[in-house]
């Protein structure tokens, strides 16, 4: 991921930021640290493809969200995790939700099959295969939340304050995959305060 002397304002808005550079090499893990309302979600958001900069270049492997099948390639490539994984939700079981990102990929049933199970598994969800997600703990639903963009396997993993709403053992439970998952060699972007 590179930015360069990217800058973003909100229509109407003041800037969020102006003339940001940064470069997060493949299998970095980074944190990214400031205040509440500093812009840190809206960098995750540019970084991932779902905005684009007033200013500057964000790119992701030389994609850049400046046409369909380039910003295509830089979503795909990209996973963000929210702060809040009720926003979300977007299927009635747990399974449907890990499958629901590797279904708009394309992929066959039953490579979607097995990778379903494998993060059921691995994220110990496996009890709540059937079960709607709406009904998980605050905990559960930020371990599917990770799990959902694991599923896809990107590259890139933004974690937008992944543990915020957590109780202690939630917490060091989602670190510990993360840690993992950093380790496995994704590049990891840590948002938090």
């Amino acid at each position: 991921i590179r930015l360069t002397d990217c800058s973003f304002s909100w229509p109407g808005g003041d800037p969020v930021f102006e003339g940001l550079s940064l470069t997060a090499p493949k299998g970095s893990h980074i944190a990214l640290m400031g205040r509440n309302g500093s812009g840190k979600s809206t960098l995750g958001l540019l970084m991932k493809g779902l905005l684009q900069p007033t200013s500057g270049t964000a790119e992701v492997d030389g994609f850049t969200a400046g046409s369909e099948e380039s910003r295509f390639e830089m979503m795909r490539r990209v996973g963000l995790v929210f702060q809040n994984p009720d926003n979300t939700i977007v299927t009635t079981t747990v399974e449907r939700e890990l499958a629901f990102g590797l279904e708009n990929l394309g992929l066959p049933s039953a490579e979607i099959a097995r990778r379903v199970d494998e993060m059921l598994d691995r994220f110990d969800l496996e009890r709540y295969r059937h079960g709607n997600p709406s009904a998980l703990s605050g905990g559960e639903k930020q371990r599917l939340a990770l799990a959902s963009v694991m599923v896809m396997q990107p590259d890139y993993l933004i974690l937008d304050e992944p543990t915020s709403l957590l109780d202690p053992w939630s917490r060091s439970h989602i670190l510990e995959m993360i840690h993992e998952t950093a380790k496995s060699g994704t590049t990891v972007i840590h948002i938090t305060p």
